[in-house]
């Protein structure tokens, strides 16, 4: 069969994996009466929940007689270093840009990426039928941003189509047509996307997407450069300086058929294809035979810019509500996770029964937290800690990202000011249509730490934030943290709604009546600076003495809700976020207050020497 391979670009929730449903229903990689999952690409719980996609996937569609190999990329930016490397096992991309929104962070990224590796984009316009859809604007935006990340001629002659994934059509035109159908893009892709570039020689094939499966154990995907690969053949992986990392035999040949990976006798050079039986292989190696000695050219891998301290969870509830605590099944369980995920860095920390991962991003790191916390393990984990540089002259560097925030006209003034506290530099700022303005910053990833949460109060919601690893620049200097202290459980039992009533001018709570607290948990916010011991077990002292007045019932102001992303954000150098699978709780890292005030007096003593 005739081949083409083609990534899909886009934005977070610009309505990618719907568009791969809509291409694999048409296309007849179902039965009539199969039954077919919404966004059947989001394989994993949170992708659904959260309606991201979190990792690659592959998936194959046959259009008359030709295979189309179609690629779903990771549309955040934390997860954007695997969106690098797939570009280069592609010939062809889609570039999936909202009607409304238009090109956004992410799109610009990934773009810049394919327009320098030679890609020829299709750009398609989804989501026309949005009630506030701009097509005509949109397309204009998109070829200003071609013009400015110096597409060449061939490629600011791109061809354009509208239509709307979710109702399942794409045109020439932004109107719908009669006969609907996304027959137009698979007709489009199969004319303007070029046939897998092949060359001459022996196997060889660069590792593009990694996974660890429990089955066949590391399972390394890319595309074939050059001969064909079967069962059984003997192999060898080199790293990008051509260094020998093993021999092997390569077990399964696994090709993608719709959803599914199906095991073939044979794999020939063009096609993209998942090996399995490499226990060393990773990321950037060539995979080929035994004779080859020059490794295919590679992109390196990202640095990671944040990182958290994993520990074990030694409160006085650890073990009560998950059956993993040990040291060694939660170091186990990172270790497996960077197996599979080549963005992460696990490495020993200096605190006892810890460990440090460091990844490109909150997100990314929350993700991972959740997943252990579902499969039943018990952690506590410290506030982010942005990993710095130094350059040559010694000078400290910081990562710098650039920031996108789109906000209703009327509520820029704050977003200006409360960035500007972070260390923020306004790059741009100008009018986006329907009474909103769209603001670009220059801003340290340590001053946007936990500002997700406090930008969508400061505009009453209707912000939209998106932000994009910039590059390391000069130390900007020292960033104002939390401002308010928090209130401190003073003994272990049960929280009696009364004492949290009498507690609530102190400051708004974060837990509810028969919550469990233990002695140096945090309970709430104070409303001044200090932190404060409180007592939440207090039950009212009762009388036989009846008056309408003191028998009224307790009436409690509504807990603040901490998400473990907001609860990651929220804590500062001395607290943990206590993870279990039933509860997200946070405490002072030294439970014991007399603790706490001998470290403050070695503190002050070490200032002062």
């Amino acid at each position: 069969m005739d081949l083409r391979n083609v990534a899909i670009i886009a934005h977070v929730d610009h309505g990618k994996t719907t568009l791969v449903d809509r291409l694999l229903q048409q296309s007849g990689a179902f039965r009539e009466h199969q039954r077919m999952v919404e966004r059947a690409l989001d394989s994993n719980d949170l992708e659904r929940e959260r309606g991201i996609t979190i990792l690659a996937k592959v998936t194959s569609i046959d259009w008359k007689t030709t295979r189309i190999n179609i690629v779903d990329t990771p549309g955040h930016a934390d997860f954007g270093g695997e969106v690098e490397r797939i570009l280069n096992m592609v010939d062809g991309a889609l570039v999936l840009v909202d009607a409304a929104e238009g090109p956004l962070p992410q799109t610009k990224f990934v773009l810049s990426k394919a327009l320098k590796v030679g890609l020829r984009p299709i750009v398609v316009i989804n989501k026309v039928d949005r009630a506030d859809a701009r097509p005509t604007a949109v397309v204009n935006e998109i070829f200003d941003l071609f013009a400015a990340l110096d597409a060449t001629e061939q490629q600011l002659d791109f061809p354009i189509l509208y239509g709307s994934a979710k109702q399942g059509w794409m045109a020439a035109s932004a109107e719908r047509p009669k006969d609907g159908g996304m027959a137009a893009l698979f007709d489009l892709m199969i004319r303007h996307v070029a046939p897998p570039r092949i060359e001459q020689g022996e196997f060889r094939m660069l590792g593009t997407i990694l996974e660890a499966n429990p089955y066949l154990g590391r399972v390394v995907t890319g595309r074939i450069t050059s001969g064909s690969v079967r069962p059984n053949q003997i192999v060898k992986v080199i790293d990008r300086d051509g260094k020998l990392i093993e021999p092997g035999r390569v077990t399964k040949v696994l090709a993608f058929r719709g959803l599914e990976r199906t095991g073939v006798e044979e794999a020939c050079a063009g096609d993209i294809v998942a090996l399995a039986g490499l226990p060393q292989a990773t990321v950037s190696n060539t995979i080929c035979v035994p004779e080859i000695m020059q490794p295919l050219p590679a992109q390196p891998m990202d640095p990671p810019t944040l990182a958290m301290t994993f520990r074990i969870n030694d409160s006085p509830l650890a073990g009560t509500e998950g059956d993993k605590v040990q040291s060694r099944v939660i170091r186990e369980r990172l270790l497996r996770e960077a197996e599979g995920n080549v963005a992460l860095r696990i490495s020993e920390s200096g605190e006892k029964d810890a460990m440090e991962v460091a990844g490109r991003g909150e997100l990314q790191l929350g993700i991972l937290i959740e997943t252990m916390r579902r499969e039943g393990f018990e952690l506590s984990v410290s506030r982010p800690k942005v990993l710095l540089k130094r350059d040559t002259d010694g000078g400290l560097l910081e990562p710098i990202e650039e920031v996108v925030v789109d906000v209703d006209e009327q509520h820029t003034g704050v977003v200006v000011q409360k960035l500007s506290e972070r260390k923020a530099e306004m790059i741009e700022m100008r009018p986006s249509g329907g009474g909103r303005a769209r603001l670009v910053f220059h801003a340290p990833t340590r001053g946007l730490i936990g500002y997700q949460g406090e930008l969508l109060t400061d505009t009453r919601g209707t912000a939209v934030m998106n932000r994009l690893f910039h590059g390391y620049e000069r130390h900007r200097g020292e960033i104002a943290g939390r401002r308010n202290g928090v209130l401190l459980s003073n003994d272990d039992g049960e929280a009696v709604a009364y004492a949290l009533w009498n507690l609530e001018d102190r400051g708004p709570m974060m837990i509810e009546p028969g919550c469990k607290v233990y002695r140096g948990m945090i309970i709430g916010e104070h409303t001044r600076g200090n932190d404060l011991e409180v007592n939440v077990l207090k039950g009212k002292k009762l009388t036989n003495i009846r008056t309408h007045a003191k028998d009224e019932a307790v009436r409690l102001i509504p807990p603040i809700a901490m998400t473990l992303e907001r609860a990651m954000a929220y804590i500062a150098d001395d607290e943990l976020v206590e993870v279990t699978p039933k509860a997200i709780r946070l405490r002072k890292r030294l439970l014991d207050p007399n603790d706490r005030r001998k470290q403050e007096r070695r503190k002050e003593m070490q200032g002062a020497s």
